[in-house]
């Protein structure tokens, strides 16, 4: 059975037909439409499907050597999301798997995995499935607290869907005999598409630093207060904004920092803010950089909230270090981009993947992009060209016989 990339994106429209409606892509996570795409998913692979206790798919091919090769992604979506983010990897790697299956044993095991729950978008963590697989799954007892929007609490959904939370990090055992990892996607950003390109090889995701940033001044009378003797918390958050956007420039191309939230109190048109809390995120490859972006916002906010005569707390939400993936399957991913496109281009994820939680654990681990028009994700307006689905089906594929030899001369 040849390799038919023009499958594969025939199938993530049928995906599409199955799974969304007008608004895009429905398939989130520990929902009936998500066990609905899965389910299509088994239908599409030609070997038996194994679930672990963190609820991932496995399908294995086995080969010479139980040194397996990984092939990953994850089906489901964020609400009213696209049509590609997430689904193209797992898609793709089943196209991959056909191959493969239909040429006999590999040198190498060859794994093909449907993630659980990579977008978090019903209980807002993210990465759940990898995230177990790796043993990097945050505490037990803050999981068992959240609840979604519904007010169902998380360890009572995954219940419903065959999963103990207190059993899930024994995934773990997943990656036992995984050489090396590799992940397909759309790039969810502009860069390939500002450089008329249509693949990119990952060379890791960013490291991010995640704050509640609050300031503190008193509230008055909107009416009876001078504007010299104000004491306004907005005032430092709305500094604070401006700032940070100068602190990313001058960090470098690859460095950003938003502001993404502001919450004023009392919150009324006839009152001085009182209280504004910001979220801020930043974001950057290397992590002495990353440090840098940090320390320069801390010191802005301090320098506005003095200059407003208003106080500033910081508070860490979350912090999770740059993940760079191997230098030799980036090699062979370079390789087999420019053989299949004739030029590879290099660059960093911004979003966070299932990849970084597997490089995390220690396998050899490499992205690849595909472009994305206008940058858009998330969103039913996502799209990629239909050409550069193939291109990037055939890369993967490339890369994937790559890896096997790769594997197989490190036995």
């Amino acid at each position: 059975m040849p390799l038919d990339p023009s499958r594969t994106v025939a199938e993530l429209h049928e995906l599409q037909e199955l799974t969304g409606d007008a608004d895009g892509a429905q398939r989130v996570a520990w929902t009936d439409t998500w066990v609905r795409a899965k389910d299509w998913l088994d239908e599409k692979v030609p070997l038996e499907a194994k679930v672990d206790e963190a609820g991932n798919q496995w399908w294995t091919l086995p080969g010479r050597s139980e040194k397996a090769v990984l092939i990953g992604g994850h089906i489901d979506s964020v609400p009213n999301g696209g049509w590609l983010d997430g689904a193209l990897n797992v898609v793709a790697g089943v196209e991959v798997m056909r191959r493969l299956v239909e040429e006999g044993k590999p040198a190498a095991t060859v794994r093909l995995v449907n993630w659980a729950d990579e977008e978090g978008a019903r209980f807002g963590r993210s990465l759940f499935g990898s995230s177990a697989a790796a043993g990097s799954m945050a505490d037990q007892d803050e999981l068992r607290s959240r609840k979604d929007a519904d007010g169902n609490a998380l360890p009572d959904v995954l219940a419903e869907h065959g999963v103990d939370l207190d059993r899930a990090l024994e995934a773990r055992k997943q990656l036992e005999n995984a050489a090396a990892y590799l992940e397909l996607h759309i790039e969810q950003g502009p860069v390939l598409e500002s450089l008329n390109l249509p693949l990119g090889v990952v060379l890791g995701t960013f490291g991010v630093e995640r704050h509640l940033v609050t300031f503190r001044g008193q509230a008055a009378h909107a009416g009876s207060t001078p504007m010299d003797v104000r004491r306004d918390a907005l005032a430092g958050a709305a500094k604070l904004e401006l700032e940070i956007r100068d602190i990313a420039r001058a960090t470098g191309d690859d460095a950003v920092c938003t502001m993404g939230s502001v919450v004023t109190k009392p919150g009324i048109v006839t009152s001085v803010v009182e209280t504004a809390e910001c979220m801020l995120d930043q974001r950057n490859l290397d992590a002495f950089a990353l440090g840098a972006m940090l320390e320069a916002a801390k010191n802005a906010s301090e320098r506005i909230a003095k200059g407003e005569n208003i106080e500033v707390e910081w508070e860490r939400i979350w912090q999770i270090e740059p993940i760079l993936f191997d230098e030799n399957l980036i090699q062979l991913a370079d390789e087999a981009v420019q053989e299949v496109a004739g030029i590879s281009r290099r660059l960093p994820s911004g979003p966070l993947h299932d990849a970084a939680e597997v490089s995390r654990a220690g396998v050899p681990t490499v992205m690849l992009f595909v472009q994305s028009l206008r940058g858009l994700s998330h969103t039913k307006l996502e799209d990629t060209k239909e050409a550069d689905l193939e291109l990037a089906v055939r890369a993967l594929d490339r890369l994937a016989d790559r890896t096997i030899a790769w594997v197989e001369s490190r036995a």
